[in-house]
């Protein structure tokens, strides 16, 4: 199995940082953590206007199948939640662990 981590980077508009880490935290998480995916933190940059976050899987699929069965799921589709309506760019990097 192997092991992929991402640093995500989400550019928030303005003035909804807050409750976009909040509604991320209700809502996003928790379904995140039933599919599988291991979170290794998450941080707000207010200056940046920027939600950081660390995002793990370690299975049978590649993380970009696991990601995929996880948007598509009904559980995520059925969420009153557009990421579009609060996310100006995104940015994903994966990184290896270094030591």
């Amino acid at each position: 199995m192997a092991k992929t981590t991402q640093v995500r980077t989400y550019t928030v508009r303005e003035g909804l940082l807050d409750e976009w880490a909040q509604r991320w935290k209700a809502e996003i998480l928790p379904l995140l953590l039933e599919w599988g995916f291991a979170i290794g933190g998450a941080w707000v940059d207010r200056e940046h206007n920027q939600f950081v976050w660390l995002i793990t899987y370690e299975g049978p699929e590649t993380f970009a199948e696991r990601n995929a069965m996880y948007s598509d799921s009904p559980a995520r589709k059925s969420m009153d939640l557009d990421p579009d309506d609060y996310l100006v760019t995104t940015e994903e990097r994966t990184v290896e662990e270094w030591y």
